[in-house]
């Protein structure tokens, strides 16, 4: 209902000299107000959304309001609801008399169901959260509308529960393009004079920071809400929507399987990708992110939600007073033009891209701040208090030379200590090379990679190996028969799952392998990612020879 007895008081009037009858008040926002409607003409009920009376008066609500029905008009999906008619007129009613204001209005398809949101809510009180397979096959289906969305060249800015449908028989239907932009218009941002559009929990962190947003900024958007529907919450909750937005452009979430345990690796890693903080990193297009939600879905490992109390899941934005408003001193200067990063444009480096090979930096700066690693020494001290990075940074970075004053007796022992070390080291170094002879000499090639796999492995970033994640031997010894070929057998998956049991399970069936490492820090150490031949492949029964693509658990 209205809240101020004001925005619904035009239902049993009519629009558009008589063809269109207001009825009942569905839904209202900060903006307009939707109607159930009688078109009189074609003998259908639809859906009218009007722009609040007081807002019409304004030019860039108006246009504002005209670019969604311009939009949507272009756009013909199943998954999206269907634009029939937009105008501007008064409402009259029986009487004759009306509204003496010009409104806008736009004539929809009239879906009957009820909001992601309110589905949502009844999943979260029986189960805890929405069933994986179920919240798969929704994002799925808003993906197929944003593919479209996309290839006109629009952008919808604010995807989230409140503004998907769900019809009776479980159709999805996206709507709400009244913050839509072009994107050949040139980059389009969050924020516009005097007011910022689109939802602080669902924001992109582009959007926050108003920079540039393209399709990119939508699919983050999804994920967000594709954390929603797998917990039963949103990843960043906090008392404004300041600290909402500082959230997303610094803090990372945590595992959706760390509060429900039915997740699966695969939709972790999903999820994680969709929230990268720099748009270089996230799926390139919504097609992308549904082909793999599709393929995660064939796996059919989905289960029942199991919910684990009292799990929080940050992005508290604690830090938004000191960090996004730092205090202002007599040294704090402007940073120079010349050092302001562009939207998507990072100066004298590549774009990141997850399959990358890594770059080695001083630092790592957050999203929100221009690149310092090449400026001057002092244009970095300028920037006081810095902000710290989201990511995880190697203690050897933080530490500081030691003051000159008043700080030389206290260290004295610290470095005594050390070149004492360092000495017993080297002698160590020198006893085992003249003990070793020539047959040492022969194998000092293997040591710098083990050393540097050991440095590697210690690196900022690196996630160890998941034990639990195994496959029984069985899978190998008696595998699925071809349907195709009577001689040969299926391929077992081995796909996300610890490669010692998948050694185990290979050699039982007296099948080869050979192992290729990759940089990833996703799925965890020792688990393999990629398979060859695939799953499902039709294989001989003897002398098959799998390559598997095992995780370092490194960072890319």
């Amino acid at each position: 209902m209205s809240q101020d007895g004001t925005q619904g008081r035009y239902a049993g009037g009519s629009l558009a000299g008589g063809r269109y009858q207001l009825r009942d008040l569905l839904g209202e926002g900060g903006m307009a107000s939707v109607y159930l409607a009688y078109d009189s003409a074609l003998d259908r009920q639809v859906a009218i959304k009007t722009l609040h009376s007081e807002l019409g008066r304004e030019a860039s609500f108006r246009e504002r309001f005209r670019r969604e029905a311009q939009a949507v008009a272009k756009l013909s999906h199943t998954n999206i609801v269907s634009v029939f008619d937009t105008g501007e007129g008064t409402v009259t009613f029986g009487a004759g008399g009306g509204d003496e204001a010009v409104m806008p209005y736009i004539v929809m398809e009239y879906v009957e169901g009820r909001p992601l949101g309110s589905v949502l809510d009844a999943d979260v009180q029986q189960y805890g959260a929405m069933p994986a397979d179920k919240a798969l096959k929704v994002t799925a289906d808003v993906l197929a509308a944003l593919e479209t969305s996309h290839e006109m060249g629009l952008v919808h800015r604010d995807i989230k529960p409140g503004n998907v449908m769900m019809t009776k028989r479980g159709v999805v239907k996206v709507m709400d393009f009244g913050i839509a932009r072009a994107m050949q218009s040139g980059v389009t941002s969050m924020t516009q004079t005097g007011m910022v559009v689109g939802t602080p929990q669902y924001l992109s962190p582009e959007q926050a920071l108003g920079r540039g947003v393209d399709a990119r900024s939508d699919l983050y958007s999804v994920g967000i809400m594709l954390f929603q529907l797998l917990t039963g919450r949103i990843p960043f909750e906090a008392d404004s929507p300041l600290a909402i937005a500082y959230a997303h452009v610094q803090e990372e979430p945590v595992a959706p399987s760390s509060i429900n345990r039915s997740i699966t690796p695969a939709m972790d890693a999903l999820v994680a990708r969709a929230l990268k903080k720099n748009p270089n990193e996230r799926f390139p297009t919504a097609a992308a992110m549904r082909d793999e939600i599709l393929r995660i879905m064939s796996a059919g490992q989905t289960g029942a939600p199991a919910i684990v109390p009292g799990v929080a899941t940050g992005g508290s934005g604690a830090g938004v007073g000191s960090t996004v408003f730092p205090p202002v001193d007599a040294g704090f200067q402007a940073p120079p033009p010349h050092s302001l990063q562009q939207p998507y444009q990072a100066p004298q480096t590549p774009p990141p891209s997850p399959y990358a090979q890594p770059v080695q930096t001083q630092q790592q700066p957050g999203y929100a701040y221009p690149h310092t690693a090449q400026a001057p020494q002092q244009h970095q001290q300028q920037y006081a208090p810095q902000t710290p990075p989201p990511f995880t940074i190697s203690p050897s970075q933080t530490s500081a030379p030691a003051s000159s004053s008043g700080g030389g007796k206290k260290n004295t022992p610290v470095v005594v200590g050390a070149i004492v070390v360092a000495l017993v080291a080297i002698g160590g170094l020198i006893a085992v090379l003249n003990m070793g002879g020539d047959d040492e000499d022969k194998n000092n090639s293997a040591k710098p990679s083990a050393s540097s796999s050991a440095s590697a492995s210690a690196a900022a970033g690196h996630k160890g190996p998941d034990p639990s994640r195994t496959i029984e031997a069985d899978k190998c010894k008696s595998p699925t028969k071809s349907f195709k070929d009577s001689t040969k057998v299926v391929a077992p998956d081995f796909r996300y799952k610890n490669v010692l049991s998948i050694k185990q399970c290979i050699q039982a069936a007296g099948w080869r392998y050979k192992i290729t490492e990759r940089d990833e820090s996703v799925y965890g150490q020792d688990t393999v990612l990629e398979q060859l031949p695939e799953a499902g492949a039709d294989v001989p029964k003897e002398g098959t020879e799998f390559t598997l693509i095992v995780s370092t658990g490194n960072p890319s």
